[in-house]
C-alpha cells in the first residue's frame, strides 16, 4: 500500500476514498471479465487501512457488496509497489502466497494485474483479472488488459484534472471574495472617523460579509481594568444593559480574550455556556455559533469583536481569514478615530481658549455660543468678543477669518487680539477701529483676510436713560439683526464695506440706530445661516423668522437655541453667535434712601406669558444690583408662583416687584380666593411642588387677601382676590426660617 499521504488525499478528493461502487470503474471490470472470459475482475486502489475496489464484477459475497478488503492482497500490492504488471498462472504453486487469504478464501488461482497511475505518475491502484482455475494467459489477453488499465489511468487522471480545476476555481472564488471583502472593508472604514461609525461598519460587514446575525464591539477602558460595549444596538435581543460592561477578571468570553489576546470560537451556544456558565441566562440559547476576536494595536488588545450566528457551525479557514482582516482594519480605524478625537479636542480647546469670557455689563444681558464644524479636527476662524469701555459704553465684535486650519486659527487669534487692544486703548467709532485693524493687519505682515462687524452701544442720558445708541460698521459680514419691542425683526442691512485684508486704505462707514429697553441685537457668522441651494435673502429670511419665534426666549439660551434650530446635524461650518438685550429697568429706578424700587406688570392669562414675565423680573432685579446667584433663586420661585396663578387662579393677573436695600419682594395677584396648598407630590407627579419651593427657599412667603368695595359707578358685586408673595433677604449670609402669613 502506498505511503504517500498526498496520493491518498488525491484519491479521496476524486471520490475514491470510500468503499462504494463507481459506475465507470464497474464498467472497466465488466469489460475485463467479458473480453478475457474470467469469472472475476476488479479495479482496486490502495489506502492505509486496506484496499477499496470501486470497480468489481463476479466477486464472492460479501466482497462484491462491501467493496473493501482489509486483509493483504499480495499480488495487487506488488503491482502498486513495483508499478509493473504481475501475472500468475497458478497461485497454489507459489510457495510464498499459496496459503494467503485471497487464495484460500476468495478462491483466486490465476491472476493478471496492471497498474493504474495518477497524475504524478504514481501507481495507486490496479486493474485485475482473476480466475478460479489455473490459466495460461495469452498475449492478446494481456495486451487487452494493459489497454484497459491505461483507460483506467486516463479516467483517474481526468477526474483528478477535473477536481483540480474545481479546486482552483473554488480557490479563485474564495480569493475573489476575500479581495472584494478587503476592498469593501477598505472603502467602508475609509469614512469612519468615530467609534460609533466604526461599530456601524462592523455590523454591516458582519452580516453581509461574514454571515453573522448579530455582532458587537467592546472597547477596553483606559485603565485596562475593564471593557465596555460601544452600544447594544447590534447585539442579540434581550441582552441586559448590565452586561454592557465587564471587568477584565470576569469569567466572560470577551474578558478572557483581553486577558489572553487569543480568539475564541464556539460551535454552539451550549458549548459557550458550558465554558462560561455565568453567561447562561444572559444570552439567547436559541442562537448558534459564537466567535470572539481580539483587536490589537501595538501588541495590546484594545477591543473585542463578537459575532453570533443563527445556526451551529464548524470553524473554517475562510471565515477566520475574513474575521482576522476585519480585526486588522478595525484596529487601524480605532487608532485613527482616537487620533482624530485627540485632534478634535485639541482644536476645540485651542478655539475656545481664543474666545474670551463676556464681561458682566450693567443694564445689558449678553450671551454667546461657539459651535465647531462637524469636522471637529479643523480649527475655524470664527470669533466673537466684547469690551466694556466704561460704565455707559460697550464694544461688541464678531468676525470670520478665511480658512479652516491652524494657520487660520492663529491669524484669527492675532486679529482678534489686535482689535481687542484697539478697542480698549482707542476711544474711536467702529469704522475707525476697523480701519486701524486693517492697517495693522497689513503693516505687521499678518496677511489675514476675513469679515467682521464692530458695534458700539452708548447709553443715553436724561429721560431716555434706559435706551442705547447703537453704532456699527460692517466689513463684508452678514448683517446684524435687531428684535424690536413690537416683535419686528429689523435687518441692519446697509451696504457692507469691503472685507478685511484686501485694501487697508478703503473708507469705512458708521451706521447709527437706537436700541431700546427689551430689544435684542444679534451678531452671527455665516455658518448659522448659509445653506446650499439658497440665496442670501432666503437664508436671512429663515433666520429672521426663527429669531422672531424665539422672542420670549431668555437671552442666555438664545444663541444655542438658534444654532440647534437652524443648523442641527447639518452643520458644515463653524458658528459664532453673540446676542445683547437691553434690560428693562424699574420705572422708579434702583432702590435709594428715598424709597424702594417698584415695578408692576400685567400678565395675560396664558402660559406663553410666563417667559416674558420672567425676563422682566430678571431685568428689574439686575438693574437694582441683585447678584446673579440670588436672581436665579428668585426666577425659580417667580416661575412657580406665576405658573400656579395661571393654572389655578382667575384673571386679571398682575406681577409686582419691590426691591430695597435689605430684601427682594415678588408678588402675583389674581382674582381667585383659592389659597395655595402645601402638598406632598409623588415622584411621578408633574406638579404640586411650588409651595414646597417657597417653604424651603424663600426667607418669607405669604398670601394677602383682597376685597374691593362696591363703587357708585359700578353695580358689580365685590371682587375677591389674593396676592401670593415671597421675600428673599439681600444681606449675604442671612439665614432665616421661612415664615408663612395669611
Amino acid at each position: 500500500m502506498p505511503t504517500d499521504l498526498q496520493a491518498v488525499r488525491e484519491l479521496a478528493h476524486v471520490g475514491l476514498g470510500n468503499a462504494v461502487a463507481d459506475e465507470a470503474f464497474d464498467r472497466f471490470a465488466r469489460l475485463v471479465r467479458r473480453q478475457l472470459r474470467v469469472p472475476m475482475a476488479m479495479v482496486a486502489f490502495a489506502l492505509p487501512e486496506g484496499f477499496v475496489y470501486p470497480g468489481a464484477e463476479g466477486l464472492l459475497e460479501p466482497f462484491q457488496t462491501e467493496r473493501r478488503l482489509r486483509t493483504p492482497a499480495p499480488f495487487t500490492q506488488r503491482v502498486i509497489r513495483t508499478g509493473t504488471a504481475v501475472v500468475v498462472q497458478d497461485a497454489r504453486r507459489d510457495p510464498e502466497h499459496h496459503d494467503s487469504y485471497v487464495v484460500q478464501e476468495l478462491g483466486l488461482v490465476a491472476y493478471a494485474g496492471y497498474p493504474v497511475f495518477d497524475l504524478r505518475g504514481r501507481a495507486v491502484g490496479a486493474l485485475c483479472a482473476m480466475d478460479t482455475r489455473p490459466r495460461r494467459w495469452l498475449a492478446d489477453d494481456l495486451a487487452g488488459l494493459a489497454d484497459l488499465a491505461a483507460a483506467c489511468t486516463a479516467e483517474l487522471r481526468m477526474r483528478a484534472e477535473r477536481e483540480r480545476s474545481r479546486r482552483i476555481q473554488q480557490a479563485a472564488v474564495r480569493a475573489n471574495r476575500r479581495s472584494r471583502f478587503l476592498l469593501s472593508l477598505s472603502e467602508a472604514f475609509a469614512d469612519a472617523t468615530t467609534v460609533d461609525e466604526i461599530e456601524e461598519v462592523i455590523a454591516d460587514v458582519a452580516t453581509t460579509g461574514i454571515g453573522a446575525r448579530y455582532c458587537a464591539l467592546a472597547l477596553t477602558d483606559n485603565d485596562r481594568r475593564g471593557l465596555t460595549y460601544v452600544s447594544l444596538l447590534h447585539t442579540e435581543p434581550g441582552l441586559p444593559s448590565g452586561y454592557r460592561h465587564a471587568r477584565i477578571e470576569d469569567p466572560r468570553p470577551c474578558a478572557q480574550v483581553v486577558r489572553t489576546g487569543e480568539s475564541l470560537f464556539f460551535r454552539t451556544t451550549e458549548e459557550m455556556t458550558q465554558a462560561f456558565p455565568r453567561s447562561r441566562g444572559h444570552v439567547d440559547a436559541g442562537m448558534g455559533a459564537r466567535s470572539y476576536l481580539p483587536v490589537t494595536a501595538g501588541g495590546v488588545v484594545i477591543a473585542v469583536i463578537s459575532f453570533v450566528w443563527e445556526q451551529d457551525r464548524e470553524p473554517d479557514e475562510d471565515t477566520f481569514a475574513l474575521e482576522s482582516a476585519l480585526a486588522h482594519y478595525t484596529a487601524h480605524a480605532l487608532e485613527r478615530a482616537r487620533l482624530l478625537d485627540e485632534r478634535r479636542e485639541a482644536a476645540k480647546t485651542l478655539q475656545l481658549s481664543m474666545l474670551s469670557k463676556l464681561p458682566d455689563v450693567s443694564r445689558l444681558d449678553l450671551a454667546c455660543t461657539y459651535s465647531p464644524a462637524a469636522r471637529g479636527d479643523q480649527v475655524g476662524g470664527d470669533w466673537y468678543d466684547a469690551v466694556q469701555v466704561d460704565d455707559d459704553a460697550v464694544l461688541l465684535m464678531i468676525g470670520d477669518v478665511t480658512g479652516h486650519d491652524m494657520r487660520a486659527a492663529a491669524k484669527m487669534g492675532q486679529l482678534r487680539s489686535l482689535l481687542r487692544a484697539l478697542a480698549w486703548s482707542h476711544d474711536e467709532s467702529p469704522a475707525a477701529l476697523l480701519t486701524l485693524l486693517d492697517r495693522a493687519n497689513a503693516g505687521l505682515g499678518l496677511g489675514a483676510s476675513g469679515t467682521a462687524v464692530v458695534a458700539r452701544l452708548d447709553r443715553h442720558t436724561g429721560p431716555d436713560s434706559g435706551a442705547y445708541e447703537l453704532t456699527w460698521s460692517n466689513a463684508g459680514h452678514p448683517p446684524p439683526l435687531v428684535l424690536r419691542t413690537d416683535g419686528r425683526i429689523e435687518r441692519l442691512g446697509s451696504m457692507p464695506d469691503l472685507m478685511l485684508g484686501v485694501k487697508p486704505s478703503v473708507a469705512r462707514t458708521d451706521h447709527v440706530t437706537v436700541l431700546r429697553p427689551g430689544e435684542t441685537l444679534l451678531l452671527y457668522t455665516d455658518g448659522l445661516v448659509e445653506q446650499r441651494g439658497c440665496n442670501a435673502d432666503e437664508w436671512l429670511s429663515d433666520l429672521e423668522a426663527m429669531f422672531a419665534r424665539l422672542s420670549t426666549t431668555a437671552t442666555a439660551a438664545l444663541p444655542v437655541t438658534l444654532v440647534r434650530r437652524l443648523v442641527g446635524d447639518r452643520q458644515r461650518d463653524d458658528v459664532a453667535v453673540l446676542a445683547v438685550r437691553v434690560r428693562v429697568p424699574a420705572p422708579t429706578g434702583p432702590p435709594s434712601p428715598s424709597g424702594p424700587a417698584l415695578a408692576e406688570r400685567k400678565v395675560a392669562a396664558r402660559l406663553t406669558e410666563l417667559a416674558p414675565a420672567r425676563l422682566w423680573v430678571d431685568d428689574v432685579l439686575e438693574g437694582c444690583g441683585v447678584p446673579l446667584a440670588q436672581r436665579r433663586t428668585v426666577m425659580l420661585l417667580t416661575s412657580e408662583v406665576l405658573t400656579n396663578a395661571l393654572d389655578h387662579g382667575e384673571a386679571p393677573f398682575v406681577a409686582t416687584v419691590e426691591v430695597d436695600e435689605k430684601r427682594v419682594r415678588i408678588g402675583v395677584r389674581d382674582s381667585s380666593p383659592a389659597q395655595p396648598q402645601l402638598r406632598e407630590p409623588k415622584i411621578r407627579d408633574f406638579g404640586g411642588r411650588g409651595v414646597q419651593f417657597l417653604e424651603r427657599l424663600a426667607s418669607r412667603w405669604g398670601v394677602d387677601r383682597h376685597q374691593e368695595p362696591v363703587t357708585r359707578a359700578s353695580r358689580r358685586s365685590r371682587r375677591k382676590g389674593k396676592t401670593v408673595w415671597f421675600e428673599l433677604d439681600r444681606l449675604p449670609g442671612t439665614v432665616s426660617v421661612p415664615r408663612r402669613t395669611v
